[in-house]
């Protein structure tokens, strides 16, 4: 049927065509035998015999002919055919091959008992992939009469999203298995092939059929956590307020006056500005925040312990003065003690002035520990610059409590020493404990030990050196007077 439908287009394009065979025009007749047996066979026998006749022998021929001097035309007009014959439609496809179409047929069973072919459909390959079969009856009747859904040609159904094929070994290509997504992966598709890894700052939703943003983790002031460290913060900050407002109040009563008021005074400040900086800690952070926290926190805890650590020597100097010929507390005036406090600041400073040049804090999004989630947090940058400020407190701290030690026999009522050094040890049980817990922890509770061990560092100070002072001025007021300081 092929090639006798390529003769008919050939013959009526030449006819058509006067550069081709002018002057002349070509005919065929065409008998349709093919369904007779008998003239079927004969044919067949007279072409293996050799035995053609005259109108077979002119078709072959001019059909040959045609073929080998018009082969690219005849291509040509190939690919571009489009006509109906015997009430058919006849096209071409880019490589002269006939567009495949056929109907559905099934055989079915009527009620008398006969049989007949009924069309159930069709299949064009010249339409869309998912329009090429078409089922117009979808109740096929089988071989023993019952009627069912029409079967589906498929060995594995189709992977929905979030999955994707792997194929079974050993088996056709349609059989295969529907394998979920790895975790960080997403198929948007039906049956595809591979996965998709999402981005850094996304990750799958349930059905892994789409990328979402991750949700940001931070220490909030808006959660319960940061709302009870935020509390403790502010309530720190206004009891040292209300120490300093005790102590201008009684600033002229021998126990006030008797304790280094000055340094006291600046104690107490140092202390409410530790209380202040926690607060730094809790929020989004971002690298001008990462750049003031760290810094802000070293300093101000330096100033501090640099004010317990003058204090502490004033006790020693004061009762090292009372010696006969002593002159040594010229030695360690108010002055001095201003100039003590600064110079020990100063390291510190130099140390963070240091650690922000070569390698400052930066804010940080951190998808290390929880997969769907981006903590976001400060990175310290320089470990060596973190680690340093933490050690040079620590060394101001040892240095305290040693002296303070030292002065744990002087007399109780100007002595101070039991005081610090108490303050001390909680200082040290605080970040001894701090160290470790600090280290294993991550994301937003790491930050949270850090601001408790600020807070619980500077409640220490201030309920050991203040706490006992306020409960005489306020509570035992007839032990403030110059008779009682002055009892051993």
């Amino acid at each position: 049927m092929h090639f006798l439908l390529t003769m008919i287009f050939a013959v009526r394009e030449i006819n058509q065509r006067e550069d081709l065979l002018p002057n002349l025009s070509l005919g065929y007749h065409i008998k349709d035998s093919g369904d007779d047996i008998s003239v079927s066979v004969k044919r067949s026998l007279l072409l293996v015999n050799g035995q053609i006749s005259k109108c077979t022998f002119m078709y072959f021929n001019v059909f040959a002919f045609l073929y080998i001097m018009l082969s690219p035309k005849l291509l040509y007009y190939m690919k571009q055919a489009h006509f109906t014959t015997f009430g058919e439609e006849v096209r071409f496809d880019e490589n002269s091959d006939p567009i495949a179409s056929y109907d559905l047929m099934n055989w079915q069973k009527r009620s008398d008992g006969s049989l007949q072919l009924v069309r159930v459909g069709f299949y064009d390959t010249s339409l869309e992939d998912d329009k090429d079969l078409v089922i117009n009856d979808p109740v096929i009747m089988w071989h023993r009469g019952e009627k069912v859904c029409a079967p589906d040609s498929l060995c594995s159904q189709s992977c929905l999203p979030g999955s994707r094929k792997a194929r079974q070994k050993g088996k056709p290509v349609c059989c295969f298995d529907c394998i979920p997504c790895a975790e960080g992966e997403i198929s948007n598709q039906t049956d595809s092939v591979d996965c998709l890894t999402c981005s850094r700052e996304t990750w799958p939703n349930q059905a892994q059929d789409q990328c979402i943003p991750k949700t940001l983790e931070f220490l909030s002031f808006q959660e319960p956590l940061g709302i009870i460290l935020w509390a403790f913060s502010a309530f720190g900050a206004c009891a040292a307020l209300a120490v300093i407002g005790v102590f201008i109040m009684y600033r002229k009563t021998p126990v006030i006056r008797g304790n280094n008021i000055e340094l006291s005074f600046l104690l107490l400040l140092f202390l409410c500005a530790c209380f202040l900086i926690s607060l730094t800690f809790i929020g989004k952070p971002t690298d001008w925040l990462c750049q003031i926290r760290y810094p802000a926190f070293g300093i101000s805890f330096t100033l501090c312990i640099s004010c317990i650590l003058a204090k502490t020597v004033v006790v020693l100097m004061a009762f090292r003065a009372t010696l006969p010929g002593s002159n040594i507390m010229k030695w360690f005036g108010p002055a001095k003690q201003r100039s003590s406090v600064i110079l020990c600041t100063f390291v510190q400073a130099l140390i963070c002035i240091t650690w922000l040049t070569t390698k400052p804090p930066v804010a940080s999004y951190n998808t290390k520990f929880l997969s769907a989630t981006i903590t976001v947090e400060c990175a310290v940058g320089s470990e060596t610059g973190f680690w340093c400020v933490l050690g040079y407190i620590g060394f101001l701290a040892s240095l305290c409590f040693l002296l303070a030690f030292l002065a744990r026999k002087l007399p109780d009522n100007f002595n101070e020493a039991k005081f610090i050094t108490f303050s001390m040890l909680i200082f040290f049980a605080v970040w001894i404990t701090f160290i470790p817990v600090y280290v294993s922890s991550r994301g937003k509770y790491m930050v949270a030990v850090h601001v408790f061990a600020i807070l619980a560092s500077a409640f220490g100070l201030l309920l050991c050196i203040f706490a006992p002072k306020c409960y005489i001025v306020l509570m035992k007021p007839e032990r403030n007077d110059k008779k009682h300081m002055m009892k051993k």
